[in-house]
């Protein structure tokens, strides 16, 4: 039987990205994925997708390299958030206490096993909508867009890792989340795994990372409306100039309908129809695939783009030479 103690984490809460290519990426979220920036900080603009009822989504950082900075979780209750607190301090992964910042109350910073830099909160601030931005619906966050991509809201995070294992077993054992799907290797290790926080099917990925490096990104995903909205966002992509890596198709893993994209700065973001898919059973067990089964494609057995396994920010030495080769089949 499965535990059924209840979810400590609620959802992803935001996160930060960072680019060096700081206009071309904010026209990118901005105009592109049709986001709303709702506040200027420094080198930050922090930007909100339509239905995020917190006050922003991610926090898009100008810096001299790209990849994944601070990822915000939000907690179901201060209780919850005592408790993963607690638990993280026991794995020795625990910074610091922070105070209230933009839209997000007293946080706790920690650290994965790969060092992604976390941190989880509870306290938060809902948007409030001005006149511009009022929607017709009152049950909905803010006005629909109705331009560009529309992204509703986040939807998941995909980390690369040096050791999946060892950041796996953190998020099931410190986090309390459960593991949905997963890939285990013909030796034994795990090649990817998929954590869900309640009944959608993912919240938290981890991939290998190829290089052994520690503390890399893979990608963050939005979730539009419907898969017609992910072929739309192709269309819209394709006329902005926005590098396509993969997609539109259906994930075997998780069944996500998805697009892959390289934002300008580098950092790839995917556009996940994942709604249709809930794992509603208590005690659904983990899904194994087998490295021959991942062989076989990730979206409707077609195989999976060369890139989506060596390309990640930020860039290791040679990085676009080596997304080059393995788009030419080397």
């Amino acid at each position: 039987m499965a535990d059924m103690e209840n979810f400590d984490l609620a959802h992803l809460g935001a996160i930060e990205l960072f680019t060096p290519k700081f206009e071309e990426s904010l026209h990118f979220f901005r105009d592109i994925c049709a986001m709303r920036e709702v506040e200027r900080i420094g080198d930050s603009a922090y930007l909100r997708t339509w239905d995020e009822y917190q006050r922003y989504s991610l926090k898009l950082t100008a810096s001299d390299t790209n990849g994944v900075g601070r990822t915000l979780f939000r907690a179901t209750s201060q209780e919850a958030l005592d408790r993963r607190v607690a638990a993280i301090e026991a794995a020795g992964l625990g910074h610091e206490w922070h105070d209230p910042e933009v839209g997000v109350g007293r946080s706790f910073e920690f650290e994965d096993p790969d060092g992604h830099l976390m941190a989880i909160y509870y306290d938060t601030e809902h948007y409030v909508p001005d006149d511009e931005d009022r929607p017709a619906l009152k049950n909905q966050a803010s006005a629909y867009p109705g331009r560009g991509i529309n992204a509703r809201r986040l939807d998941h995070i995909n980390y690369l890792a040096a050791d999946v294992d060892a950041a796996g077993d953190f998020w099931q054992n410190v986090m309390r989340s459960r593991e949905s799907e997963r890939v285990r290797m013909d030796d034994g290790h795990y090649a990817a795994r998929w954590f869900r926080f309640h009944q959608k099917s993912y919240d938290v990925v981890y991939s290998e990372d190829w290089t052994k490096e520690r503390g890399r990104f893979h990608h963050f995903a939005f979730a539009p409306d419907s898969r017609e909205d992910v072929l739309k966002a192709a269309d819209i992509c394709l006329e902005n100039g926005i590098y396509i890596e993969y997609g539109p198709y259906k994930h075997a893993i998780n069944q996500t309908f998805f697009l892959y994209v390289w934002e300008p700065g580098g950092n790839r973001i995917e556009f996940a129809n994942a709604q249709a898919r809930l794992l509603l059973d208590p005690d659904w067990p983990v899904v194994q695939w087998s490295a021959a089964e991942r062989a076989k494609g990730q979206a409707w057995g077609m195989k999976t783009v060369a890139t989506f396994h060596t390309h990640g920010t930020p860039y290791v030495e040679n990085q676009e030479e080596i997304d080059r080769q393995a788009l030419a089949g080397h």
